[in-house]
């Protein structure tokens, strides 16, 4: 009996399944014809009455508003867009090229190769220098501005290496400093020059006020110098001169 059932039951889904499975299909002339002519413009809407009396307008505009045209009119300026895209490709690629080359330009330093030697070398004169302040007789203070000055240049070598920028550009970076530090290098030894000056000369000056004059040497001195010019003068004349014996000379004139 629950064999029975069972068969029974399965008969029965089955059944079911089948009957929902199965589609019918009913046309519908007017709904045709009007997907017809929103598609393809082609065709009538109908009932024909209904569209006059109630969408007139759209009666009228609905063949010419088809998508088919639209669709065409999208693939004729899609068309005519493939040589502008062909040719901003083409522009893209160049652009690309010149930004590789220009990448490479800023990434090799070629200007600090080429302009590198006399800015190192400007800048170790100005090093030296800089040690002599103290040796010239300046103050801590001063030697303590121009080293302030040989940082500063330092920061713009450096910055100036480290700038992403091309090297035409770069080089005229280094070629300014360049000049900046030999304008300072002059004021510099300008400035060491006045001071060794001022140094010699107070030297000269403190060693005059600090001698002690002994003014019996001096006058002994003096006086051995006039005897000796006395009887220079004495054996150079013949027979005019006579001696007094007392350091006087008499002199006669012939009449």
């Amino acid at each position: 009996m629950n064999r029975k059932l069972l068969l029974m039951t399965v008969a029965m889904i089955a059944t079911t399944v089948a009957q929902a499975q199965y589609v019918t299909y009913n046309h519908d002339s007017p709904k045709q014809n009007q997907i017809t002519v929103m598609e393809t413009g082609t065709g009538a809407l109908s009932p024909e009455l209904y569209y006059t009396l109630l969408h007139n307008n759209y009666k009228k505009s609905a063949a010419g508003k088809n998508k088919l045209s639209f669709r065409t009119l999208a693939g004729i300026n899609l068309y005519n867009q493939e040589d502008e895209a062909e040719s901003i490709d083409s522009a893209l690629v160049k652009r690309a090229e010149i930004e590789a080359l220009n990448v490479a330009d800023r990434q090799i330093d070629l200007a600090w190769l080429a302009e590198g030697d006399k800015i190192n070398a400007q800048m170790e004169r100005l090093q030296r220098n800089i040690d002599r302040i103290l040796l010239a007789g300046g103050s801590p203070d001063d030697k303590e501005r121009w080293t302030e000055y040989y940082q500063v240049y330092q920061c713009a070598i450096n910055e100036t290496k480290n700038a992403y920028m091309p090297n035409a550009q770069r080089k005229k970076e280094y070629l300014r400093i360049y000049e900046d530090v030999v304008q300072q290098n002059e004021i510099l030894v300008g400035y060491l020059a006045r001071r060794q000056n001022a140094t010699i000369t107070g030297n000269l000056l403190n060693a005059t006020y600090d001698r002690t004059l002994d003014k019996g040497s001096v006058l002994r001195e003096a006086m051995n110098r006039w005897n000796e010019s006395r009887f220079t003068v004495r054996s150079s004349q013949s027979g005019g001169n006579t001696d007094s014996g007392d350091g006087d000379e008499t002199v006669n004139k012939g009449n």
